[in-house]
């Protein structure tokens, strides 16, 4: 379908509070923390900043893994920084946040992933700001499910696993991933807790068919999955996997009738749209939903 492509880059409008922008990177470089907005040279990495709004990255900023894609580092991690699910507990308090999406990088290295880190991180946050809602977003953790369950045995919110790229891409995009395992997570959280919200996402433009798309998609909502985001595929650098086609409006709006009818509580697609795009108003939504429902 020519409609679902186009030449052009995404514009993106930038608001224009650069003090709010500089006062939060200000505040991320006082208490030595990591944010994915950064380290995934987010496109909406200026416009959150300015207005308070931000993506904790946990674990380090080094990666186990090596995903073409990718912007993190990648390597051999560090050793894990015992403060930090009191310092992001802290900042938390301090911008008065009423919800905040945690993710990380892959740590292979750690038995447990880093499960047992996400669990801390939520009940610091819970315990000194007791209104903010928690959104996880998180690695396999290498098809560990006791790991899983003490992720969501921590009680967030929320918990998203992104499947990132279609099956066929696996391969050559995500070589120390493993589809089916993502797949199987996602099965697995409402397997141990049917009431939990789950979410999940994908990129575009990587070289996959529509076809590809569409199964992966139904794959996703195959696990029961509430949450899905759809966003255009921008290479970081040269050095990065190549974007093979740009998608049009019509085109992210096709898969969003696709994903609403297929029957996904919220779906999130546009060229701009990220893991933590319309986080908060995603939940509402849902909450909403289920609230009218009972």
């Amino acid at each position: 379908m020519k409609t679902l492509i186009k030449n052009k880059l995404p514009k993106v409008r930038l608001s224009s509070d650069m003090r709010g922008y500089e006062n939060m990177l200000d505040m991320i470089r006082e208490k030595s923390l990591n944010t994915v907005c950064q380290e995934a040279d987010c496109p909406n990495i200026f416009n959150c900043f300015s207005k308070g709004t931000l993506t904790f990255m946990i674990l380090g900023d080094i990666c186990t893994r090596n995903c073409s894609y990718c912007n993190v580092k990648t390597g051999s991690p560090l050793p894990l920084d015992e403060n930090e699910p009191k310092k992001i507990a802290g900042v938390i308090k301090e911008l008065a946040l009423d919800y905040v999406v945690i993710t990380c990088v892959t740590r292979d290295d750690l038995k447990d992933g880093g499960a047992s880190v996400f669990a801390e991180t939520v009940r610091e946050i819970k315990n000194r700001n007791p209104e903010c809602k928690v959104e996880l977003l998180i690695s396999d953790l290498n098809g560990n499910e006791n790991a899983l369950k003490v992720v969501i045995g921590a009680n967030p919110a929320v918990i998203g696993h992104n499947i990132e790229v279609a099956r066929e891409l696996f391969p050559q995009m995500r070589p120390h991933g493993d589809y089916e395992r993502s797949i199987d997570l996602l099965k697995n959280l409402k397997k141990y807790d049917p009431d939990i919200i789950t979410k999940s996402g994908i990129m575009v433009g990587l070289g996959e068919t529509q076809e590809e798309i569409i199964r992966t998609i139904k794959d996703i909502k195959n696990t029961d999955c509430d949450i899905i985001t759809i966003g255009q595929y921008l290479a970081p650098s040269a050095k990065h996997a190549l974007v093979k086609k740009f998608y049009s409006m019509e085109g992210f709006s096709f898969f969003k009738k696709l994903g609403e009818s297929l029957g996904f509580k919220c779906v999130e697609s546009g060229s701009l749209v990220r893991s933590s795009f319309n986080a908060s108003q995603s939940y509402e939504k849902i909450r909403r939903k289920i609230c009218a429902v009972s």
